[in-house]
């Protein structure tokens, strides 16, 4: 059995009105500095968020959540931020900002198979 690694996690949160501080979580994003992993997993589930916020750009939404994706692999999706180390990047990802997809309170725990604790997460915080 291989050893635990820590990592931390910050589960993403679309606020569509920051003003009104209502929001549905839509993914999770894991860092595991040990494994040299940062990635994203992501649920957007139209009718429930339709239903909540029925004015909500859905398609921006989920440009927003591309570009997590390319912050995290490091690509061009992520822009100038894609650029920096990995543990840069998880930083980058946990900041609060007022957009429409915000990182919740950051949380940690330990693992063997980071890919795997990801969906675990999303499967119970989405």
């Amino acid at each position: 059995m291989s050893a635990a690694m820590p990592y931390q996690y910050v589960v993403l949160r679309c606020v569509p009105r920051v003003d009104r501080e209502e929001f549905l979580n839509v993914g999770v994003v894991l860092y595991c500095e040990e494994a040299r992993f940062l990635d994203v997993a992501w649920a957007v589930d139209e009718a429930r968020l339709g239903a909540a916020f029925p004015s909500l750009d859905l398609a921006a939404l989920c440009r927003s959540l591309e570009f997590v994706a390319g912050v995290c692999a490091g690509d061009d999706r992520g822009g100038s931020a894609g650029a920096h180390p990995i543990g840069t990047r998880f930083g980058f990802l946990k900041a609060p900002r007022s957009t429409v997809v915000q990182p919740g309170p950051v949380h940690g725990g330990t693992t063997t198979d980071p890919a795997s604790d990801l969906r675990r997460l999303l499967a119970h915080a989405v």
